[in-house]
């Protein structure tokens, strides 16, 4: 287990916990979150063994393997499939000592280290490291590219890979989902939910943490907090430690206030001084108990538009992309109309981006036509958005050059909303934190008052708070909003209509989110029925997948008989948990004589939700393997 007992660590000046206890134990998926700079990323550095503790101990079993998702890259000549088989340390070990070990003709050292590669499973690694980059997007053909050819985000799908490919015990992934799209990261819960070790996540993905962990640890106040549940779970447990927190700070005050109002007015007093005196001590004495905050850090809106009109935008008859010969999408038909709300969702590579981009005007039309109102006014949020910051100007400069008659003091509060107070006002861009930036780029959209938001992945480097705060300006937000995005709170909370952009058409999708999940799952058996573990058709051995075949058949009775029992379980405790609700209807039940018989009945109520969620779950993937057994043996016949 990982046990951490009265720990303080400092960075620089900076102490970033102090007498902080954790413990975790084997198996544990764990979410770690904190304000930026609370510390996340240097409790993972402590972890790995490349910061001491400034006092107290962090302690972890000798014998543990502990993989992490790099944030560099050290060997940018290497291919893609060769970089990720390098995060099996061991397996290249024994490589390298199978190589002299040849080289020297010795048979006894080559029996065993052969041994040892059967052990490490090296007859498997590479079908192995091909699943993994093909489950994170990457195509069979770009897996022999070297790693210099790849743009930095998919660098880092690289790094992601090479941590996953490593056999560990302990696996740290710091913002794992930050360059994934939508596809990757649905890939990615699936593997981390069956990833048997401990797991410490950090993440700003609520829904994305819901899947994957059932704990989390918050960095608060230098301490380490664990809560169990996933974020939902972690929310509502911390606002309602806050609301105690801040009844007992209130009731502090309070009696502050009595005890100080006593010591005024009796200390001068003979007959009273002794008593004055016992009050001054019993106020030295009492704990300093903090105010809750509740207030986020960022509260903004998007200033609303001068003038509207409907339509804003009509994409008609559209084909798009670079080439006229080969278009992106074709026949392409979108109307934006203000109060539109529309999320792409779609495969890698397939066009979502281009999309957006033809109808920003950086990407001119092959066919078609595209009409804008007289009075559009685009608020349009990409990457490279980041790199068109003036790294030498300060944000409130950046403000002032676009609204040259407006009073500082304006721009400043309106900064503010975004958390750029005070000195950070004035300080250059080119020290500013990925989030920092995307921040600045989404203040500058919300100020020019749009009546259209394209945004293309805006919560990539934004954390928790602002996320939420983003949601709840986009909530308000009366104008038409196009959105790709990986955050699927953030699609859930703000959006209303989903549009599918794959094979070349943007259309209507009719489900919601999961829907979408099965979608892609039969989208890329289509693409591939016959690919196993990445690997390209013609390297199936025909006769291995006949027996493949054979062995599946025997698993589809057993697996749809147990298909068939989580079924009824489901049915029942629906059944039970409609029993409940009406006998929660019952307001007698709510009177405080009733108070025990109430919790028993809501305790009740959140454990069978619990077992719902879990049997679900358990439910639809048998249901998607049921699938693709049936599937597979179809076409086998």
């Amino acid at each position: 287990m990982i046990r951490i007992s009265e720990l303080t660590l400092q960075r620089g000046p900076l102490r970033l916990l102090e007498n902080a206890d954790l413990t975790l134990h084997p198996g544990h998926k764990v979410g770690l979150i904190g304000a930026n700079g609370a510390g996340k990323s240097s409790l993972f550095a402590l972890l790995r063994g490349e910061l001491h503790p400034d006092a107290g101990d962090c302690l972890l079993p000798m014998n543990w393997r502990i993989a992490h998702m790099r944030q560099e890259i050290d060997a940018p000549d290497r291919d893609a499939i060769d970089y990720v088989l390098d995060g099996d340390s061991h397996l290249r070990d024994i490589q390298q000592q199978l190589a002299k070990a040849e080289q020297r003709q010795d048979g006894v050292e080559l029996g065993r280290l052969y041994s040892e590669l059967d052990n490490a499973d090296a007859y498997t690694s590479d079908a192995r490291a091909r699943k993994l980059l093909a489950g994170l997007g990457f195509l069979e053909e770009q897996m022999e590219n070297q790693v210099n050819s790849f743009s930095g985000g998919w660098r880092m799908r690289l790094n992601l890979a090479q941590a996953l490919m490593c056999p560990s015990d302990l696996l740290l992934l710091d913002e794992p989902t930050n360059h994934l799209d939508l596809d990757a990261i649905l890939w990615l819960e699936g593997w981390l939910q069956n990833y048997s070790g401990t797991l410490l996540l950090i993440s700003h993905d609520r829904d994305f943490l819901d899947a994957v962990v059932g704990h989390i640890v918050h960095i608060n106040q230098q301490k380490l907090t664990l809560y169990r549940g996933g974020y939902t779970a972690f929310e509502r447990a911390c606002a309602e430690r806050i609301m105690q927190q801040q009844q007992a700070h209130e009731k502090q005050s309070a009696q502050r206030a009595h005890m100080e109002d006593f010591i005024r007015r009796f200390k001068a007093k003979a007959s009273k001084a002794r008593q004055a005196q016992s009050r001054v001590k019993a106020l030295e004495r009492m704990e300093e108990l903090a105010p809750a905050h509740f207030d986020s850090p960022f509260d903004f809106i998007f200033r609303k538009a001068d003038k509207v009109s409907t339509p804003l935008l009509n994409l008609d008859e559209a084909a798009l992309g670079y080439h006229a010969e080969q278009p992106i999408l074709s026949n392409v038909k979108l109307q934006l109309v203000p109060g539109a709300r529309i999320a792409l969702l779609g495969p890698n590579g397939a066009g979502k981006s281009t999309l957006i981009k033809s109808i920003m005007g950086d990407l001119p039309l092959l066919a078609g036509q595209l009409t804008c109102s007289e009075n559009l006014v685009i608020g349009y949020f990409a990457q490279h958005q980041l790199d068109s910051l003036d790294p030498k100007a300060s944000p409130l400069l950046h403000f002032q050059r676009i609204a040259q008659d407006e009073h500082e003091q304006v721009l400043r509060n309106f900064l503010g909303g975004f958390n750029f107070r005070g000195k950070r006002c004035d300080e250059p861009v080119l020290n500013f934190s990925g989030g920092e930036k995307a921040r600045l780029a989404l203040a500058l959209i919300a100020w020019g008052k749009p009546n259209l938001l394209l945004l293309d992945e805006p919560t990539n480097h934004l954390d928790l708070e602002m996320r939420q705060a983003l949601s709840m300006a986009l909530q308000d937000f009366s104008g038409a909003l196009l959105l790709v995005s990986h955050d699927r709170h953030l699609i859930k909370s703000t959006m209303d209509e989903l549009y599918l952009v794959a094979e070349g058409r943007v259309q209507e999708f009719a489900g919601d989110l999961e829907d979408y999940s099965k979608w892609l799952s039969d989208y890329r058996l289509r693409q591939h029925p016959n690919s196993d573990a990445g690997t390209s058709p013609d390297k199936v051995d025909r006769r291995a997948q006949r027996q493949a075949a054979a062995a599946l058949r025997k698993q589809l009775a057993p697996l749809r008989k147990h298909t068939d029992t989580l079924e009824k379980q489901l049915d029942n405790i629906q059944k039970e948990l409609q029993a409940l609700e009406t006998i929660l209807t019952d307001n007698n039940l709510y009177e405080p004589p009733q108070k025990e018989q109430l919790k028993q009945h809501l305790n009740q109520q959140t454990n069978l939700l619990q077992q719902q969620v879990k049997l679900e779950e358990t439910w639809l993937n048998n249901l998607e393997e049921l699938e693709l057994l049936q599937s597979e043996l179809e076409e086998d016949a």
